[in-house]
């Protein structure tokens, strides 16, 4: 009989519905690669949410399938020379969950350039805690950065702070001496932003709602954005002379109804940060900023740990927006 291990397994049924269901798969199921690892920890993302929540965008286009965008764990099998039997590895991006087998499993079977090594001073925990959703969070930091943003420009917008990108990069910016300014639709994690370093909390519908010219009064020095829609056209239009967005979400829709006076006038600039397919070299550089300029007191307050049996119903949580900060899965729990 096959070795089997505990996985959330994505089927497809007669209806054409796919539905997800924590079960036992074979080792001999997992698919090509030349390193397999034991998964400790994976974690949630939006992403996840639509795929487990009946592949939602039609993200998954084949069955059965192990969703899950993020793991961290131990090198178990390695065809490869850059990895070892026990090696500590991280592997985001790479549309791992979508095209590819995901770590919401005990194992998963990659290519080796898709791995990361650890980086010292995390655990495999802390790492599921970044994710993709703070491995995002810190490239737009070092995008904004390497445009001119420092933190004598003036207050740095942090768009949907509750949420896993915007709660770690509030406590990043915090730490490299920025002061923030987030937004939020739920008042009442007030208090929990203010610990990780916001200033000041304002509405969402300041953003989202109000009528805006398409030149406000300059305001932001730099924003991180995942909301997108009328959040980031008004945010363009508050924009001090030559600042910047990173722009890495649309959880406000993907539509941008704007003008280029922002660009032509203010000189604005609007950063595109993709998270899934960043050059090895460039992830592993932005895996050590991470290690080095996100204080871990503030990530273990963010974060939330769960087991594999709890993925569905906080796949529907995500995508109704009931998530705060980051949920780490403990997929051997």
């Amino acid at each position: 009989m096959s070795e089997t291990f505990k996985a959330v397994l994505l089927e497809q049924g007669d209806d054409d519905k796919a539905s997800a269901s924590v079960t036992d798969v074979g080792v001999d199921a997992l698919p090509d690669g030349d390193v397999t690892v034991a998964v400790e920890y994976s974690t949630i993302n939006y992403k996840d949410g639509l795929v487990v929540n009946g592949n939602i965008g039609r993200l998954v286009r084949e069955f059965p399938h192990v969703p899950g965008i993020d793991f961290a764990g131990t090198v178990e099998q390695s065809d490869n020379p850059a990895f070892a039997p026990g090696d500590k590895v991280v592997l985001t991006g790479w549309r791992v969950g979508e095209v590819h087998w995901g770590g919401l499993a005990q194992k998963a079977r990659v290519k080796a350039d898709w791995l990361v090594p650890l980086p010292d001073g995390l655990t495999t925990q802390q790492a599921m805690a970044v994710g993709t959703a703070g491995f995002t969070s810190m490239l737009c930091v070092d995008a904004l950065e390497a445009h001119g943003l420092t933190p004598d420009r003036g207050e740095v917008l942090v768009t949907g702070g509750a949420g896993g990108v915007g709660s770690v990069a509030i406590a990043i910016l915090a730490k490299l001496g920025y002061t923030v300014v987030t937004s939020s639709g739920r008042r009442e994690l007030e208090g929990y932003l203010k610990e990780l370093g916001a200033s000041e909390v304002i509405d969402r519908a300041e953003l989202s709602e109000a009528e805006s010219r398409p030149l406000e009064r300059e305001r932001w020095a730099g924003c991180v954005d995942a909301v997108a829609g009328k959040t980031l056209a008004t945010v363009l239009a508050q924009m001090k002379y030559g600042g910047s967005v990173a722009a890495c979400g649309l959880a406000g829709g993907n539509a941008l109804e704007t003008t280029v006076l922002p660009f032509l006038l203010r000189g604005v600039n609007i950063l595109g940060i993709d998270s899934v397919m960043q050059p090895t070299e460039h992830r592993m550089r932005i895996w050590q900023r991470i290690a080095a300029d996100l204080p871990l007191d503030k990530l273990d307050a963010m974060t939330s740990v769960a087991p594999l049996g709890a993925v569905p119903a906080l796949a529907k949580a995500i995508l109704a927006g009931d998530v705060r900060g980051r949920t780490v899965i403990d997929v051997n729990a």
